[in-house]
């Protein structure tokens, strides 16, 4: 068994970096080094760097919430490398150990470490995955929520800051005192856009927010690969297939994908030479992704959890499951959607099963039900929003909504316990021990729904598939839903 670390590199009997490491600089801080991070923009840099490229364009990735402490821990000790395999539906594993990522920083520990790194000339992108719920913005109205206790912590005269986007902010005011261009800021999360560092910058000061606002760039992307949580028999596998002692390696799909718009002030890495697609205009490909892929992924988990299912694969595996999923993606997502450049969507719809039928991932129904009251308002209500505006039917939709008011009872139907993971569990689960009383109660939450318990034809198929659910169960809510429409 061999240590995953840089002197143990010439011992291992998979690839491994072809690079001089020690000739890598860091031109890239990174906010959430976690598993997708680590299958994709890493992955894609390391890419480069295997074409004798990119070596100015190294991560330094960069913890802020508690639970980082541990990916700071296993990377320090293997000096940040580590071992990415991907699983393909044949049950093949093709491993490959990444090198792209030569610094790891802890923020609570230093964080004027972290904030230096970023001021660095050499620094000229901090990218971020820091998921839906690390940008404070109202899920709703999509403003900047200034009333955040630690946007507040961060705005205190004199205070060290401790949240992204304030330690970002702060690294930008000295670069600016200095007189060094700003980096540019890439959000590589499931969300629309990201000016919230202008928004966050103008609180702290207003003529650095518009400073901020016309020299910072913030290019818009779209990024796609299923990235199942990192399991201990993945380690295992790893440890017993290839030899190797890795703390915390990654397991991904083989798809993945990555558009980018091609909006940077200071230069960025060759990326179109890997396979991304650096784009003019984004936006066309985020709402395939997030109405088609993401949202499907809750279309598919409350359903399939309820009914007994805790594997992705086994759920998309089921024809019944499967066609709603089609069924929701053709007549309620796809007329939101404009032409995606190059894309062919109804293959793109056909490929999304058969991805999420990927039995080599092994990804967790559980994991895709997390973070709901972040996903739901961001992937699925906007659908919901642009087909009513238009006289279409939602019932689909309604039924998806549906499906998550009962999963937040906390109790699948065969009377098995829910944990309920969200940062609004509390609230969730409180709404949805009302529905008995009210049956309205979960969507008259007006922080993740809005106005849409107002909307007739929102709430009379939202009602028929809660009723339906409560009295049927999935299965047959589901059965009932497809007899409505022809199969896919």
């Amino acid at each position: 068994m061999t240590a995953l670390n840089q002197a143990n590199l010439g011992s291992l009997s998979v690839p491994v970096p072809s690079y001089d490491r020690s000739q890598v600089k860091v031109g890239i801080v990174h906010f959430g080094v976690g598993g997708f991070h680590r299958a994709h923009q890493a992955m894609y840099i390391d890419q480069l760097m295997e074409r004798g490229k990119a070596l100015d364009w190294g991560i330094c990735g960069v913890g802020v919430m508690p639970f980082d402490l541990k990916m700071k821990e296993a990377m320090q000790s293997q000096d940040c490398l580590y071992t990415l395999v991907e699983k393909a539906p044949s049950g093949s594993w093709e491993p490959r150990v990444v090198g792209s990522i030569v610094q790891y920083l802890y923020a609570p520990e230093d964080p004027d470490a972290v904030i230096e790194k970023m001021a660095d000339p050499a620094t000229r992108i901090v990218s971020l995955t820091i998921t839906e719920g690390g940008y404070n913005f109202h899920p709703v109205t999509g403003e900047f929520d200034d009333t955040n206790p630690a946007v507040q912590a961060d705005l205190a005269p004199g205070a060290v800051p401790a949240t992204t986007f304030g330690l970002v902010t702060e690294a930008l005011v000295r670069r600016r005192s200095r007189g060094i261009e700003p980096f540019t800021v890439m959000s590589c999360d499931n969300i629309q856009g990201n000016g919230h560092m202008a928004q966050d910058a103008r609180l702290r000061d207003p003529e650095l927010g518009e400073w901020v606002a016309s020299n910072v760039r913030f290019p818009n992307s779209m990024v796609d690969r299923i990235t199942p949580v990192t399991t201990d028999e993945d380690r295992v596998q790893v440890r017993e297939r290839f030899g190797i002692e890795d703390s915390w390696p990654v397991v991904c799909e083989p798809f993945t994908q990555w558009a980018l718009e091609d909006n940077f002030s200071t230069g960025r890495p060759p990326l179109n030479e890997v396979g991304v697609q650096v784009v003019a205009d984004v936006v066309p490909y985020e709402l395939m992704k997030l109405r088609l892929l993401n949202a499907s992924h809750q279309a598919l988990c409350y359903f399939g959890y309820l009914a007994g299912y805790r594997l992705v694969h086994e759920v998309a595996q089921d024809r019944l499951f499967a066609n709603f999923l089609l069924d929701y993606m053709n007549s309620e997502a796809t007329p939101t959607l404009a032409p995606v450049p190059g894309i062919d969507l109804d293959q793109y719809k056909l490929q999304l099963i058969e991805r999420f039928s990927n039995g080599g991932v092994r990804d967790t129904v559980a994991r895709l039900c997390a973070s709901s009251s972040e996903r739901i308002p961001t992937w699925l209500v906007p659908v919901i929003r642009e087909n009513i505006a238009a006289g279409r039917d939602v019932t689909l939709s309604a039924a998806v909504v549906a499906s998550w008011a009962r999963y937040a009872e906390g109790v699948d139907e065969q009377g098995e316990p829910i944990e309920i993971d969200d940062q609004l569990a509390d609230t969730v689960r409180r709404l949805a021990a009302q529905q008995q009383e009210d049956p309205l109660a979960f969507v008259k939450n007006q922080e993740l729904f809005g106005d849409l318990a107002n909307e007739t034809a929102f709430t009379k198929p939202y009602l028929d598939a809660l009723d339906s659910l409560h009295t049927s169960g999935s299965r047959a809510t589901l059965e009932a839903l497809a007899r409505r429409s022809t199969p896919v």
